[in-house]
C-alpha cells in the first residue's frame, strides 16, 4: 500500500467524527474573520489544574501545540502532578511511568538508567523533553525534584515535538515554579537497605506584583541499596526562575545532578538460540563485581520566553544546552545454560553526550465566520552529540570469566585502567541533527465541542559517526566515516467530538520521521547506525468524564520498519515492519469521597511481518506482552483522621525473548502497598511515608526488550517525612 493510500485511509476515517455535528450546525459562512480575545495561547505561568483526586492534571504539553486540555485533546495523554510524585516517593522517572500498562522500564531498577518501552517502542531517556526541548534531560536517568508534572504523549508526536523522539510516545518534564504561596518544605527519608536522603525545595514570588519567582530544590540521597553490594550517591541541585508580566513572560531553568554507582547491576541476554530462558534470579543477587563502578554527572541549562503580540497571539522563543559525561567499569553478562550459567565481559568506554535545542513559533486564534482557529507554526532544531575516548575497547585485553546469575563468581581484582581515556577531553563519536518546521490549525464549532487539526512537518535528519578506534588507515581517528542525511514531510490529521456532556469520542492519524535504529551488541556489526525510518499510527479513542473520575479507550495500530539480526548470519539489518494494535483502557480520579483510582489495562497484539524471506513474519514481536495492567488506588480511612492506604498492582504478560518465538519469558504479577499520614504540629503540615514494592518479594524478568533480559527489583521499603513551613 502506498503512503498517499495510508494518508487517504487516515483521512476518511478522522472525516467521520466531525461528519455528524457539522451536519447538526448547518451551513458554516466563512464572512469575515476576528481575533478572539479570550484565546489562551500562553504555557508560560499557567499551571494545570489537579483533576479530581489530584494524581493527575487537566492539561498536558503538547508540544508546539501547547498546553491542551485533555478533556478534548484528539490523542491519548496523561499529566502526572507533583502531589503525585511525592505521595508515592517516586525516585526517578521510571517510578512515574509505571502508573500507566502501556509503558514499561526496560533497565534495572538498580542500574544508571531509565529506558522505555511504551506501546511496544523503545524510548530511551535520552528522548525525555525537558519544558518541551530535546537532548537536554539527563540522557541517563532524570532525577524529580525540581519537576512538577510528568506528561506522557502515546504514539508518534512529530507533529508536536521538533521531529526528534521515538515511535512509542514522549514523555516532558515540566519543571516546578514558584507558588503564589511562599515554600518551604524539608524532606528526610531512609529506603532499603541503608539509603538516606535530604530533600529541601523553596519558592518565593518577588517584586512590587509578585511578578518574578524563584523555586530550588537541594537533594542527597546515599548509602547501600536492596541489591547486594550496591550502594549509590545521588546528588541534585535545581534551580527554577520566572517572570510573569502582563504581555512578557520568562523563564531560566540551572539543573545540575551527579550520580555515582557502586556494583551496578546490568542487563542479560541469552546466547544460544532456541535456549530455554532460566527463572528469573532474586532481586537480591547481584552479579557485578565489587569493583565495578559507575559515575556520572549533567549540566544543564534551559530558557523560555513568550510574548502576547495582542490578546489572541503569541510569540515565543525556547533555548537549552547540556552536557552530560559518565566513567564507568561494567559487566556484559551472556547466559549459557538453563542452569543460569552465564559469561561476563567487563565493558569500558567513557563518554560524555551533549545536547543543544532551539525553537521559536507562533499561537494565535482567530474567527472565520462560526469556525475558531488555533494556528501554530513552529521552527525546531538540535543536536545531540556523543564523544567517546580515543581507543579500541575490544583489545583491552581485560579477563572474561564465567559466573552464575543465582551463585555470582568474582574476579580476584579490577583491570588497570591506568593511561586510559576519562570523560573529558574525549573526540567525537557520533551526532544527530534535527531540523524541521510544522504548522498546524486546529478549527472548532459549537463552543470547541467539535475540533479537527489539520497538520504537518518538514523534518531533515542528520545522523553523522566518526572514527575513534586507531589502527584502521582508511579511517584515521577523529576522521567521519558515516553520514546520512533524510527529510520527509509527515502529515498529521486529529479530530475529537463531544458527543454528549462529558463524552469525547476522538482519532488521529499521525506520521513521523525519527531516527533508525542501531544494531544490538549480540550482532556481528553492533552499533552500526542506519537511516532514518518514518513510522504511522492510526487511533481511535474515547473518553468518558464523570465529573469525578475519568474513563478511557483507546484503540491504536502503529507501523514502523523494522530492525532484524539474521539467526544464520549474526547480520542486523532493517528490514521488516513491526506492527502493533492495542487496546487501552484506562481510569483516573475520585468515585467516591476518600477513594481515589489511577490506572489501567492494555491489551496488545504485536506482529513481525515483512521479514527476510518471510521467517518470522506472523510472529510477536520480542519483549512485547499481549496483556499488562498497573492498578492504583488509595483510600482515607474515616476512622483515623489524616491516614491513606495505598496499594499498587502490576502485571505483565509473558512474552517471547527471540523473533523465532522459541525462547519464552514467563509473565510476573507484583503487589505494592504503602501508608500515608497527615498531620498539623505546631502549625506546620507534616506528611508520613511508607511504601513497600514487591510486598511478596517475587522474582521475575521485568523486561525482555531489545533482545536483553532485566531482573525485577526485590522487596523495598522507603521511608519518609517531610515539613512545610
Amino acid at each position: 500500500m502506498t503512503r498517499f493510500s495510508h494518508l487517504t485511509i487516515g483521512l476518511s476515517l478522522i472525516a467521520l467524527i466531525p461528519t455528524a455535528a457539522l451536519a447538526q450546525q448547518g451551513p458554516v459562512l466563512l464572512d469575515g474573520i476576528t481575533l478572539d480575545a479570550a484565546a489562551d495561547t500562553a504555557t508560560i505561568g499557567s499551571p494545570a489544574s489537579p483533576r479530581p483526586g489530584g494524581q493527575t492534571a487537566g492539561r498536558a504539553r503538547i508540544g508546539a501545540l501547547g498546553d491542551q486540555d485533555l478533556a478534548t485533546a484528539p490523542f491519548r495523554a496523561e499529566a502526572y502532578t507533583e502531589d503525585l510524585i511525592r505521595d508515592q516517593q517516586a525516585r526517578s522517572l521510571a517510578d512515574v511511568t509505571r502508573n500507566d500498562p502501556s509503558v514499561r522500564q526496560d533497565a534495572p531498577t538498580f542500574s544508571e538508567r531509565d529506558s522505555f518501552f511504551i506501546r511496544g517502542f523503545s524510548v530511551p531517556n535520552l528522548d525525555t523533553l525537558f519544558d518541551g526541548l530535546p537532548y537536554i534531560a539527563n540522557p541517563r536517568r532524570s532525577a524529580l525534584e525540581g519537576i512538577a508534572r510528568v506528561d506522557l504523549l502515546m504514539g508518534p508526536t512529530a507533529l508536536a515535538n521538533g521531529g526528534v523522539g521515538r515511535v512509542g510516545g514522549t514523555i516532558t518534564l515540566i519543571p516546578k515554579r514558584a507558588e503564589d504561596a511562599d515554600l518551604t518544605r524539608i524532606t528526610t527519608g531512609i529506603a532499603s537497605d541503608s539509603q538516606v536522603w535530604t530533600h529541601a525545595d523553596l519558592g518565593r514570588r518577588f517584586g512590587p506584583r509578585r511578578e518574578f519567582g524563584a523555586r530550588a530544590n537541594l537533594s542527597w540521597r546515599g548509602g547501600d541499596t536492596a541489591l547486594d553490594r550496591n550502594s549509590a550517591e545521588v546528588g541534585v541541585a535545581t534551580l527554577g526562575l520566572d517572570y510573569r508580566g502582563d504581555r512578557l513572560r520568562a523563564t531560566l531553568d540551572l539543573n545540575a545532578s551527579k550520580q555515582d554507582l557502586d556494583a551496578p547491576t546490568s542487563l542479560f541476554n541469552a546466547a544460544a538460540p532456541g535456549l530455554a530462558i532460566p527463572d528469573a534470579p532474586d532481586g537480591r543477587i547481584n552479579t557485578a563485581n565489587p569493583f565495578e563502578f559507575h559515575d556520572s554527572d549533567h549540566r544543564m541549562l534551559a530558557s523560555r520566553v513568550e510574548y502576547d503580540l495582542g490578546a489572541a497571539t503569541t510569540v515565543y522563543g525556547a533555548f537549552g544546552a547540556s552536557r552530560y559525561r559518565e566513567d564507568f567499569l561494567t559487566s556484559n553478562y551472556t547466559i549459557t545454560g538453563e542452569d543460569g550459567e552465564a559469561v561476563n565481559e567487563l565493558g569500558f568506554n567513557p563518554q560524555e553526550i551533549e545536547g543543544r535545542a532551539a525553537e521559536i513559533g507562533l499561537r494565535s486564534r482567530l474567527r472565520t465566520g462560526a469556525v475558531d482557529h488555533r494556528i501554530s507554526l513552529s521552527a525546531a532544531w538540535s543536536l545531540n552529540r556523543n564523544n567517546r575516548g580515543e581507543f579500541n575497547p575490544r583489545l583491552l585485553g581485560f579477563p572474561v570469566a564465567g559466573t552464575n546469575i543465582y551463585d555470582p563468581r568474582f574476579l580476584d581484582a579490577a583491570p588497570d585502567l591506568s593511561g586510559l581515556p576519562r570523560a573529558d577531553g574525549l573526540i567525537p563519536f557520533a551526532d544527530l541533527r534535527s531540523r524541521s518546521v510544522a504548522l498546524a490549525d486546529t478549527m472548532s464549532l459549537d463552543e470547541d465541542r467539535v475540533q479537527l487539526t489539520f497538520g504537518g512537518r518538514w523534518q531533515q535528519i542528520r545522523t553523522r559517526g566518526f572514527n575513534t578506534r586507531p589502527g584502521n588507515p582508511d579511517f584515521p581517528v577523529g576522521e567521519q566515516n558515516y553520514l546520512a542525511e533524510d527529510s520527509a514531510f509527515t502529515p498529521a490529521l486529529a479530530a475529537s467530538w463531544q458527543v454528549a456532556p462529558g463524552v469525547t469520542v476522538y482519532g488521529n492519524y499521525v506520521e513521523a520521521l525519527t531516527e533508525g535504529p542501531t544494531a544490538p551488541a549480540v550482532a556481528l556489526n553492533a552499533g552500526e547506525i542506519f537511516p532514518a525510518v518514518v513510522n504511522r499510527q492510526r487511533e481511535l479513542g474515547a473518553r468518558y468524564d464523570l465529573g469525578t473520575v475519568t474513563l478511557g479507550a483507546s484503540l491504536f495500530e502503529i507501523r514502523q520498519p523494522n530492525g532484524i539480526t539474521d539467526p544464520g548470519t549474526g547480520l542486523f539489518s532493517l528490514s521488516g515492519q513491526q506492527r502493533n494494535r492495542g487496546l487501552e483502557l484506562s481510569a483516573a480520579g475520585q468515585p467516591a469521597e476518600g477513594f481515589r483510582i489511577l490506572g489501567g489495562v492494555t491489551l496488545m497484539d504485536a506482529e513481525l511481518r515483512r521479514t527476510q524471506a518471510g521467517a518470522f513474519d506472523g510472529n510477536d514481536v520480542p519483549g512485547v506482552a499481549r496483556a499488562a495492567a498497573s492498578l492504583y488506588a488509595e483510600y482515607d480511612l474515616p476512622a483515623v483522621q489524616g491516614l491513606t492506604l495505598n496499594g499498587r498492582l502490576m502485571h505483565g504478560g509473558s512474552t517471547w525473548y527471540d523473533q523465532a518465538n522459541t525462547q519464552k519469558v514467563a509473565g510476573w504479577t507484583r503487589l505494592d502497598l504503602g501508608t500515608r499520614y497527615s498531620l498539623q504540629a505546631q502549625g506546620r503540615e507534616v506528611e508520613l511515608r511508607a511504601n513497600v514494592e514487591n510486598v511478596l518479594n517475587e522474582s521475575y524478568w521485568a523486561s525482555s526488550a531489545r533482545g536483553f533480559l532485566s531482573a525485577g527489583a526485590p522487596r523495598t521499603y522507603a521511608l519518609s517525612a517531610s515539613m512545610r513551613f
